[in-house]
């Protein structure tokens, strides 16, 4: 594999595979090394992350192929050769698809996107057999850009010819092309040019010498510097207004104090533990890097890991200046808005790159923008009867208004450049003018031409007293508005202060200047003085106020000079980017960064780092400029999924964090948890943190512990026995047991009884390993879920979908009865930590405690432990809850036919058989 890997891309080795290598899981079974601890060099190091990658490549694109019945698809309309077509090798292609009508079924919805990987069939497969037919059509291809605007091309690069594929098109109506969606590609191609450019490795090279003698202490030559003293200062305050706690405030002070030391560790490690406020710490850590105006880039796993930590920092950072949102330009976060979901995170719209583009776009619009409406204020208070003669004399008329066309070239943002361009690349036969151009392509333009078409119908017929105070209440609103965009969005390099407060004293002033011209506007100031020179008089008699209103927007009208290339959205994206002090992306999203003139980051700090693969995180620590590096993560919890058993077993999901924390690295430990009621922590802290972890004080208080339902098996902690579970299997081989369920259902409709007659605000979490279990769940509780009720919520979700939440109350369904003390992979301490530590108020576990005690794993303590402490109940301590199993337990032998039922049928319901027996 390793001559083929030296000059191969990752495209051209998917693209190697026939169906039968996709289909064969061990293809690469014996070519998948176990990646080391440690390297000899940094070649040595990427080269060894390469095979696994490849694996995971394959077993994910196998996996697609096992569920490609369910997979989204459209029809091909039109395949034909793109202009970049070179072969053998450069399979360029462009498709377009068949439109989705009522009346043509079977055409599907899918819209192939870039990074996609796509299947070319000639029949809609039901499975993967049906693309081993001898007669079937079938290869694959990548979707190479996004759909063409004007011609509804999409391009896309193939693995073999397809010019035969067009002719079979043209020869006959019933023959169809189907492109079946099968994985997005992005993320492993990054990860591959990542692992194969080796640009920047200051940091890796550090990371691979690394000597623990002196990890995790600070430069004492360099704290005694003005930067350790200043950095200091700047966390006392934070520390002053945020009550960290003394582990938070070490690590926070151990980050911050190191931006100029050259003698330390090049990569520090925070440990943070569930519920140990982690987040805060990072959020706090990264507002200290904001006010000492160190460029840092903060990466995660996920979008949603992502938002978390942007959204706590954007909370500490709004509100700190003297202007509300001031200072917020120096922040940004960017990634793909519908994945996002940014509208779910309050504020959060005010640093995402998408908006903030669209919104300095507007203000710098020679049309509609600041400047614009600056200099139509001045107008105004110069001299209003000379504007008032033009709005007279139908200067300002609709006959005046610029096309689109005309507003497009004056907004100077290379339209017409782009109009070339657009004609040169080959499509000179698509007859569309400038205008229809900037119609299809350019929607913010257009958007702004529809406000400026509206700002110019002023009407007519209006005195010179109605039309100055129109035109002065419009134009004061236009500029309130840009005002508070320009701090909001500005970086502060470019915006200082003091320009900020010119601005505000501006609006004050127009402001006042407005009220006063309201207050005298019954006034004479001569007897019987005509409209005009009312309005002239009432100028006049505001003169103080009008002058100093006039010297500041003349002044402000000079004062922010911006470069003069940013006047579209790939401009105007490098600007922000380039400026800013704070930048928030994933870490596979990191790999934009790499452009030219990209201004360097010293600082790299990755949230959630346990749950990134080390490859991943090759993309970040290469970026030019990098100092320093900051993990944050719980190795104890759960690793980054893979998919692959081979590449598991290599250790593909180990992440940088584990892997530095097994060499010995030191790490600073946040040791406070803030999130269990003590009775819930104390078996985690021993089982997982060798009891370092403690109880934040407001846990301990009286009223932390709250009792939802009545009954010692209901209180803060508990495990519920139920020997007479059933452990069975779906098609999919995953587990599920019908008896936990029916014990769950009947604690959610006690605690929803309960809950409406309190009125208590309540969340539940129902947390279960297995997918199968999660879905038994989810539809034996349907009529609770799907009705919203901010009361009463409930989360049913798996062990992994679980991580980093939290719920008042958790019930987790451990699922595993058997005698031989089979547990699978619940008995994976990661996940058990996970599932354990995600209750605030009350964790009850439901299980079999004979399996779990045979099982020689983590659960056997547990049971110990709950047995110890006198938190161990069997089901039948609870009678009703006993009822709801023996009824469970009744309808699955009926379903299976089991002869003992029928006797128990004789004897009657197991309600009337509790009874005798009580009896």
């Amino acid at each position: 594999m390793e001559k083929n890997l030296q000059h191969a891309s990752l495209l051209d080795i998917v693209f190697s595979w026939s169906l039968k290598d996709v289909h064969n899981e061990n293809l690469l079974k014996h070519q998948v090394p176990k990646i080391p601890e440690t390297f000899l060099s940094t070649k040595a190091y990427m080269n060894s992350f390469i095979p696994a990658l490849i694996e995971e490549t394959h077993s994910d694109l196998s996996s697609s192929f096992m569920s490609v019945s369910q997979a989204p698809f459209c029809e091909i309309r039109t395949i034909g050769r793109s202009n970049n077509f070179r072969p053998p090798k450069h399979l360029y292609y462009e498709i377009t698809l068949k439109g989705i009508t009522n009346d043509v079924k079977d055409v599907g919805k899918y819209e192939p996107e870039v990074g996609d990987l796509i299947a070319f069939t000639n029949i809609r497969p039901r499975s993967i057999d049906d693309l081993n037919k001898s007669n079937g059509y079938y290869h694959i291809a990548y979707v190479d850009g996004p759909k063409d605007l004007f011609t509804d091309k999409i391009p896309i690069l193939s693995s073999k010819d397809m010019d035969n594929v067009e002719s079979v098109l043209r020869s006959t109506k019933a023959q169809k092309i189907y492109s079946v969606y099968l994985i997005n590609m992005t993320t492993y191609i990054r990860i591959w040019k990542a692992l194969n450019s080796q640009s920047n490795m200051k940091i890796v090279k550090e990371v691979l010498k690394y000597d623990d003698s002196k990890s995790g202490e600070n430069c004492q030559i360099c704290l005694s510097r003005e930067n350790h003293s200043r950095a200091n200062a700047i966390a006392q305050n934070i520390f002053r207004t945020q009550n960290l706690n003394e582990s938070q405030k070490d690590a926070v002070l151990s980050c911050v104090t190191i931006k100029r030391c050259h003698h330390n560790d090049t990569v520090k490690l925070i440990w943070g533990p569930p519920g140990t406020g982690k987040t805060k710490t990072v959020a706090c850590m990264l507002f200290c890097l904001l006010k000492l105006k160190t460029r840092t880039l903060t990466c995660a796993p996920t979008n949603t890991a992502v938002l978390e930590v942007a959204s706590r920092l954007q909370s500490l950072a709004n509100g700190s200046h003297e202007c509300d949102t001031y200072g917020l330009g120096d922040i940004v976060l960017f990634g793909n808005s519908t994945r996002m979901k940014i509208e779910c995170y309050k504020g959060l719209g005010e640093v995402f790159l998408d908006n903030r583009v669209k919104d300095l776009l507007w203000c710098l619009s020679p049309c509609i923008g600041w400047i614009h409406y600056v200099e139509l204020m001045i107008k105004l208070l110069e001299d209003p009867k000379k504007e008032y003669d033009l709005y007279k004399r139908g200067v300002n008329d609709e006959k005046d208004i610029m096309s689109l066309e005309e507003f497009a070239k004056k907004n100077g943002s290379g339209v017409e450049q782009a109009y070339g361009s657009f004609k040169q690349r080959g499509k000179r036969h698509v007859a569309i003018t400038l205008e229809q151009f900037v119609e299809k392509k350019y929607a913010d333009i257009v958007e702004q031409y529809q406000v400026y078409k509206k700002d110019k119908k002023l009407g007519s017929g209006m005195t010179m007293d109605q039309f100055v105070n129109h035109k002065f209440s419009f134009i004061g609103e236009k500029l309130k508005s840009l005002v508070k965009t320009m701090y909001t969005h500005l970086p502060t390099h470019f915006l200082p202060m003091k320009v900020v407060k010119d601005m505000l004293r501006a609006l004050n002033l127009l402001k006042s200047l407005e009220v006063s011209m309201h207050q005298n506007k019954s006034k004479k100031i001569a007897p019987d003085c005509a409209d005009g020179e009312r309005v002239l008089g009432c100028f006049g008699w505001l003169g103080l106020k009008r002058d100093e209103c006039l010297c500041i927007l003349r002044s402000l009208s000079q004062s922010i000079s911006l470069p003069n290339n940013i006047r579209n959205k790939y401009g105007m994206s490098k600007f922000c980017l380039m400026n800013a002090c704070l930048v928030f992306c994933t870490a596979s999203g990191s790999s934009k960064l790499y452009t030219e003139e990209m201004t360097p980051f010293k600082f790299l700090v990755i949230d959630e780092s346990a749950q990134l693969k080390e490859c991943e995180s090759a993309i970040p620590l290469q970026l030019p400029g990098l100092h320093r590096g900051i993990l944050i993560g719980d190795e104890r919890q759960l690793p980054a999924m893979v998919k692959s058993k081979i590449a598991d077993k290599a250790e593909f999901g180990r992440s940088l964090f584990e892997r530095l924390t097994k060499l010995g690295s030191k790490r600073h430990m946040l040791n406070f948890q803030y999130r269990m009621h003590p009775s819930i922590s104390k078996f985690p802290s021993k089982e997982f943190y060798g009891q370092k972890l403690s109880d934040a004080s407001f846990v301990r208080e009286i009223n932390y512990n709250k009792r939802f339902l009545e009954g010692k098996m209901y209180t803060s902690y508990s495990f519920i026995n139920i020997s007479k579970g059933r452990e069975q299997s779906n098609h999919e081989n995953s587990l599920f047991n019908k008896i936990e369920v029916a014990a769950i259902s009947e604690i959610i409709a006690r605690l929803k009884k309960e809950c409406v007659k309190t009125k208590k605000k309540v969340s539940i979490g129902i947390i279960s390993p297995y997918k199968a279990q999660v879905r038994e769940i989810q539809e034996k509780l349907k009529q609770y879920i799907s009705v919203s009720d901010s009361h009463f919520s409930i989360s049913v979700r798996s062990v992994d979908g679980f991580q980093g939440g939290e719920e008042d109350i958790i019930i987790f369904s451990t699922v595993r009865s058997n005698v031989s003390g089979n547990v699978g992979f619940l008995s994976n301490r990661q996940r058990a930590n996970v599932a354990l530590t995600r209750a605030r108020y009350c964790l009850w576990i439901l299980g079999n405690a004979t399996t779990l005690m045979n099982s020689n794993s983590v659960w056997r303590n547990l049971v110990l432990d709950a047995k110890k402490r006198g938190c161990f109940h069997n089901v039948d301590e609870d009678r009703k809850l006993d009822r709801a199993i023996e009824d469970a337990l009744f309808e699955i032998e009926l379903l299976e036919g089991s002869e003992s039922v029928f006797k128990k049928i004789s004897l009657g319901s197991p309600k009337k058989r509790k009874e005798k027996k009580r009896k």
